[in-house]
């Protein structure tokens, strides 16, 4: 049925009505009319139409003589729209001016405007009339007060509808906020003075898993758990002494962030009778707001480091390639070669930790190097031995691995390391045993496994332990731990895998196996360095690796150089002097001749991201530069 249909039907109903009706809008025009209201007031046909205002109405009805003598009608008109406009339930009798006596009833309407219903009571008021003269049994007082009941209840009739209106829109508006709240992304709820829930929606448990669904009529500390409890007593009593307050605490069973607001809620006398509660979970944006602390912090270090790093690994390099000459002095004391040891631990040191701020200002680059794997993880252990303490024993089941393998040890042993003191704190303070294993898997892998005699992985952690910032250890742990062990071993190309085992916990990390090369065929290798202390440098770590050096101070005498058929390698620092880089001589020798950069700066610089081999970062060592060298060969 069309709307034209329904409308007419509607009309036709009202039709039918045997008193009289208009429906007046909140703007004060006709929205709905019956004939007996026309033909009650004799009323035009325009003035029946809906969109006539009130105020044309009354003003006609006016003019004609129905409201009696009424002055200046314009001022008159004006007052009744102002009455009209406060929408008050009423209900009156007026005289016409044609004898006829009219019962008008009002009432408002919940979305402005009011509905009127007039009823010819003419015959009514004559029998009353008649009642009163001709009763010679009933007194007047009778009479009087029998005339003021019947108005009394006709009052109240109108009254009453009234109230039923506003009880059906309280119900309504009732209903729309019952439905905002449970749509709201957060745990909304009261709580009165003896901490017993009023009112909540349904998300408590969505923004604190395990607490109690239906809170309405239990503590809160029923509701949330006594260790939640006592961690937001303090906030709840700030809000019972008058105080609105925010709070965020970490929720224990799911590790989550929880921001609640707690708002005082103030009775007669001003005085607090309640608080009202609003908690949402702000995980994510805690870890936002971490990374942009940690994304100010690279800046800062990038900052601090991008002027000083250079010449600092310059100078490094150079300590190393002297360190490394005394140390292949043939004679030199015992003294002698345990200072030079150190020396060289400490330049290493130095370029671990240029490694370390350049991490926080920038990706990290891979630096490989023959390895010998075995070694590696014995030095490891023997150096996290007083760490892990005397309750943890360390068992190393090396397979397959003996010979020299190519990878960065430093991505590993920091990988390694945290995966030990994770076990260490897994099996807590009785301790227990860890088991180091490595093996190839079919010559393609270097898989380490890492278990322990822990409670091993919880199915949540098992599903979240990789991600930023999970935790199972409350407010001891950062949550980064395994998500940088995750990163360090994807960015060597390899994959993390964990599980649990008899009878704990175990991690494996699969790398890519590559031999170290064992061809050191000696070759001609172009040194372009414009340092003199740093090519002297380079040049003795080319020769210890048995191969013959050709030096080059600039772009323009390494093209000269270049000519010559002998040269199997060239190796160039990026920053040299006068006109052009390295990065131009590569693009100028690129396909005749393999070709390697050396810097000093920085992973996230632009001229060092604009490089079409690979590159070395300075500081290195002989067995580093070896490695980059077989790689470039091979």
């Amino acid at each position: 049925m069309t709307e034209d249909a329904r409308a007419r039907l509607t009309q036709a109903g009202l039709n039918l009505i045997g008193q009289a009706l208009s429906i007046f809008d909140s703007d004060l025009r006709l929205a709905v009319s019956n004939r007996q209201y026309q033909l009650m007031f004799d009323l035009p046909e325009h003035l029946t139409e809906p969109g006539t205002s009130f105020a044309d109405t009354i003003r006609w009805l006016a003019e004609r003589g129905d409201y009696g003598a009424v002055g200046d009608i314009g001022a008159w008109v004006a007052a009744r729209v102002e009455q009209a406009r406060a929408f008050t339930p009423h209900y009156m009798e007026r005289q016409r001016a044609n004898g006829r006596t009219i019962a008008v009833e009002g009432a408002p309407l919940a979305e402005g405007g009011w509905i009127t219903v007039y009823t010819d009571i003419t015959e009514t008021k004559r029998q009353e009339a008649l009642l009163h003269a001709r009763s010679e049994e009933l007194s007047e007082q009778v009479l009087t007060h029998a005339e003021q009941l019947a108005a009394a209840n006709r009052e109240l009739a109108a009254t009453n509808a009234a109230l039923e209106e506003a009880q059906r829109e309280l119900r309504r508006t009732a209903a729309r906020i019952r439905q905002v709240t449970e749509m709201m992304p957060a745990h909304i709820a009261h709580m009165g003075s003896d901490f017993v829930y009023t009112f909540s929606n349904r998300r408590v448990t969505s923004v604190m898993p395990g607490s109690l669904d239906d809170p309405v009529g239990h503590t809160a500390a029923e509701v949330l758990g006594e260790d939640t409890f006592r961690r937001i007593l303090p906030g709840f009593e700030r809000a019972f002494a008058g105080e609105a307050t925010v709070i965020e605490i970490t929720h224990e069973p799911s590790g989550r962030r929880i921001r609640i607001a707690l708002t005082p809620d103030r009775g007669a006398g001003n005085g607090v009778q309640g608080v009202y509660i609003l908690s949402t979970d702000v995980t994510e944006e805690t870890q936002a707001r971490a990374a942009l602390a940690q994304a100010s912090k690279r800046e800062l270090a990038a900052q601090i480091t991008s002027g000083m790093a250079h010449d600092f690994a310059n100078l490094l390099t150079i300590i190393l390639g002297l360190q490394g000459r005394m140390m292949r002095i043939e004679g030199l004391p015992p003294e002698g070669r345990d200072a030079v040891r150190a020396t060289l631990s400490a330049a290493r040191r130095g370029g671990t930790l240029l490694d370390r701020i350049a991490a926080i200002s920038g990706k990290r680059e891979l630096r490989p190097q023959a390895v010998n794997l075995p070694a590696l993880i014995a030095d490891l252990v023997t150096m996290a031995a007083p760490t892990l303490g005397p309750a943890v024993l360390v068992d190393i089941d090396i397979d397959g691995l003996q010979a020299p393998i190519v990878l960065d040890p430093g991505p590993l042993q920091d990988s390694l390391l945290n995966l030990l003191l994770n076990a260490r704190d897994a099996m807590g303070p009785k301790g227990g045993a860890i088991r180091i294993a490595a093996h190839p898997v079919q010559d393609t892998w270097v898989e380490v496994h890492v278990s322990d005699t822990g409670p091993g992985f919880s199915p949540e952690a098992l599903a979240h332990a990789l991600d930023p910032f999970f935790t199972t250890k409350g407010g001891q742990g950062s949550g980064l731990g395994l998500s940088m062990v995750y990163d360090q071993t994807k960015l060597a190309g390899g994959t993390v895998r964990i599980e649990n085992c008899e009878p704990g916990a175990c991690v494996s990390l699969r790398l890519p196996l590559r031999l170290a090369e064992t061809d050191a065929t000696p070759m001609l290798v172009l040194l372009v360095e414009d340092d003199p202390d740093i090519r002297l440098s380079v040049r003795e770590m080319l020769r210890g690796l048995g191969h013959s050096v050709l030096e080059a101070g600039s772009v323009e005498e390494a093209e000269a150089l270049s000519i010559l058929p002998e040269i199997g390698l060239v190796l160039s620092d990026i920053q040299l002097a006068g006109e052009g880089t390295g990065i131009d001589l590569a693009h100028h020798l690129s396909g005749r001749v393999p070709m390697l950069l050396m810097t000093s700066l920085p992973p996230g610089s632009r001229l060092r991201a604009a490089a079409p081999c690979p590159v070395l970062q300075k500081p290195f060592v002989a067995a580093e530069l070896a490695a980059l060298i077989a790689g470039v060969r091979r």
